[in-house]
C-alpha cells in the first residue's frame, strides 16, 4: 500500500460513517474517536492495533471496534472501544479477534485495561464465526476473569450492552453508566413480553439508574459522556498498575473545613448523624471518590487520600436504616474490600453498627449467606487495616 492510500483509508476509517455520526450528535453521544481524545492524555502516542481489520469492506471500518495501547495519567494503559457507528458497535469476527488481543496485550504489559462500551451484542450475521477457536467470543469473559486482581478494569458504558455481551461490564472492577443512555440488560423488554408476557421499560428493564440504585451492576451514575470519562481518571488515579505496585502518592492536602467530630456525632446513641461528615474530617479535602452511592446506602464505599496516600473507606451510615448491615450493603462492602486487597489500596473503617439485620424477611433472603462475604473478605486482606469505632460496634458487626 502506498503512502498516500495509506493516510486516505486512515482517515476513512478513523472518521467512522458520517451519517451515524450525525446522529449521536443528536443522541448527545461522542464518537468513539472523540472519547478517546478526552481519555488519553493530550499530546501522547495512541498506538492501535488492527486498524485496517476488514477494510475491504467499506461497512465495517476496523470491525467496529478500536483497540490499542495509550496513556491516561501518565501511565500506559490498554483501551476497548466500540464505534457504535459501525452495526451498532455490534461484536463481529474480527471485533471480538481485537478485543482478545487487547486483553492479552494487557496482561503482558500488566497495564490497567480500559473498556468504552456502546454495542448492541454479537451481530447475529457472524454467529458462526465469534464462536468456534481460540478467539471465540467466550474467551473474552475468561479473559476478564483471569486479569481479575492482577490489573485495574474499568468500563464505561455510553449505550447498550445487550444479552451475552452484558457479562462484559459485569465482570470488570467498576462500571460506569451514562444516565438515561446506557443499559444493561441479557433479554430486551419485547423479549421479555414475547417469553414471559411482562411489558416493561429499557430503563426500568436494564436502565442506568436502575443498575445504580436497583441491581447494584451500575457503581458509577454520570450525566454525560464527558463526565464518565472524566470520571473514569479519576477512579484510575486512586490504584496501582497491577497487583505489583502500590497506588501512587500525591501532595497531602488538610481535610475539608467544618464542625469537629466531636460536634458531628451525637452522644445519645438512638440520634443519626451524618457519616459523610465525618469522612470529610478525615480524609484529604475533595479525595473521596465513592462507590455505589446509590445503592445500599446504608453503607458508605470508596476511595479516598490521608497524607496524599490513597486509602479504601468502608463506613456505616446511621442516617440510613440505622447503619445496619443488610444483605445487598454486605455484598457492596465486600466486593470493595476486595477490590482494595488486591491492589494494596489500605482500608479505614468507620464503624457506627449494631450488627446484621435481623427477622424472617432478611434470614429468607440469605443475611447468613451474604454477610458472611463481608467476613471473609475483611479476614482475607492482607493490607494494613484500621478501625475507628466512631459511637458503636454491636454483635457480629464487630
Amino acid at each position: 500500500m502506498s503512502e498516500q492510500r495509506y493516510r486516505q483509508e486512515r482517515s476513512r476509517i478513523e472518521q467512522g460513517h458520517v451519517k451515524y455520526r450525525d446522529k449521536l450528535k443528536e443522541e448527545g453521544k461522542l464518537f468513539v474517536r472523540d472519547r478517546l481524545k478526552l481519555l488519553l492524555d493530550p499530546g501522547t502516542e495512541f498506538q492501535e492495533d488492527f486498524l485496517f481489520a476488514r477494510n475491504q469492506e467499506p461497512d465495517t471500518p476496523a470491525d467496529g471496534v478500536v483497540t490499542g495501547v495509550g496513556t491516561v495519567g501518565g501511565r500506559t494503559v490498554a483501551v476497548m472501544a466500540n464505534d457504535y457507528t459501525v452495526k451498532a458497535g455490534s461484536w463481529g469476527e474480527k471485533t471480538v479477534q481485537k478485543i482478545v488481543r487487547i486483553q492479552e496485550r494487557a496482561q503482558r504489559l500488566q497495564v490497567p485495561l480500559i473498556y468504552l462500551v456502546d454495542a448492541a451484542g454479537g451481530r447475529i450475521s457472524e454467529q458462526i464465526k465469534i464462536f468456534p477457536g481460540r478467539f471465540h467470543a467466550g474467551r473474552i469473559f475468561y479473559n476478564e476473569v483471569q486479569l481479575s486482581g492482577v490489573v485495574p478494569q474499568v468500563c464505561i458504558l455510553f449505550g447498550p450492552s445487550p444479552a451475552g455481551s452484558a457479562y462484559l461490564p459485569a465482570l470488570t472492577d467498576c462500571v460506569i453508566m451514562v444516565d438515561g443512555k446506557a443499559s444493561l440488560y441479557v433479554g430486551s423488554p419485547r423479549m421479555v413480553e414475547m417469553a414471559i408476557g411482562e411489558k416493561t421499560t429499557l430503563e426500568d428493564l436494564g436502565g442506568a439508574r436502575m443498575h445504580c440504585t436497583v441491581s447494584g451492576c451500575g457503581d458509577v451514575l454520570a450525566a454525560s459522556d464527558e463526565e464518565a470519562i472524566d470520571l473514569c481518571r479519576r477512579y484510575l488515579s486512586y490504584l496501582p498498575g497491577s497487583f505489583r505496585e502500590r497506588p501512587a502518592a500525591i501532595e497531602a492536602q488538610a481535610s475539608k473545613p467544618g464542625r469537629s467530630i466531636e460536634e458531628i456525632v451525637p452522644y445519645d446513641q438512638r440520634k443519626w448523624f451524618d457519616m459523610y461528615e465525618v469522612i470529610d474530617r478525615v480524609v484529604d479535602a475533595g479525595s473521596f471518590f465513592e462507590i455505589k452511592r446509590l445503592f445500599a446506602q446504608e453503607i458508605v464505599v470508596g476511595f479516598a487520600r490521608i497524607g496524599g496516600r490513597a486509602v479504601g473507606i468502608v463506613a456505616n451510615q446511621p442516617k440510613v436504616k440505622g447503619g445496619v448491615l443488610m444483605v445487598d450493603s454486605s455484598d457492596k462492602a465486600a466486593r470493595f474490600i476486595s477490590l482494595c486487597n488486591a491492589y494494596n489500596v489500605p482500608l479505614v473503617y468507620l464503624a457506627d453498627v449494631s450488627g446484621f439485620m435481623v427477622g424472617t424477611k432478611v434470614e429468607r433472603a440469605g443475611i447468613i449467606r451474604h454477610g458472611a462475604k463481608m467476613v471473609f473478605a475483611t479476614s482475607q486482606a492482607t493490607v494494613p487495616k484500621i478501625c475507628v469505632v466512631v459511637r458503636k460496634c454491636y454483635g457480629a458487626g464487630l
